[in-house]
């Protein structure tokens, strides 16, 4: 029988600390959460007012991604300074792809919020679902770049 061992188990990578944390805990994965539930929490609730009709759902996008907007820009000024300031996490091609995914996200995120403002029922078809399916696709490469950056980098781990 042949086993394989990963290599990176053997000698993982040393790890990079973040320059915005708490305690040793970084504080930009600390945030992300909050847009990631509420950016992803829009496509359901688009499609809940395609199939209900009910305006509550609407509005509940308008919201969703208005209140994700205003807390991914939050987690972003803190992955933005990580990203500048501690310099070993620009030598790394996810830390680059994570970064202008999130930056894209936030403009996607933004421009999809904006144009339900004067009235969120009225958007959500046929743009606003499709942005929305957008934003939680984004959302989701985003955050599995993010995961690579911990896992396979060890960006913001303390050893």
């Amino acid at each position: 029988m042949i086993t394989r061992t990963n290599p990176l188990a053997q000698h993982p990578p040393a790890s990079t600390r973040s320059s915005m944390a708490v305690g040793g805990h970084p504080i930009h994965p600390m945030l992300v959460n909050f847009p990631i539930a509420y950016l992803f929490g829009a496509l359901p609730s688009d499609l809940a007012f395609y199939w209900t009709g009910d305006p509550f759902w609407a509005r509940a996008s308008l919201w969703l991604l208005g209140i994700g907007f205003a807390m991914g820009t939050i987690a972003a000024v803190f992955g933005t300074l990580d990203f500048l300031l501690v310099k070993g996490v620009r030598k790394h091609t996810s830390s680059w792809t994570h970064f202008l995914l999130g930056v894209t996200l936030l403009a996607i995120a933004c421009a999809n919020w904006w144009m339900r403002i004067p009235d969120p029922a009225s958007a959500v078809l046929p743009w606003g679902l499709f942005l929305s399916c957008v934003t939680a696709a984004a959302v989701g490469a985003a955050g599995w770049m993010g995961g690579k950056l911990v896992f396979d980098h060890h960006i913001g781990i303390d050893d």
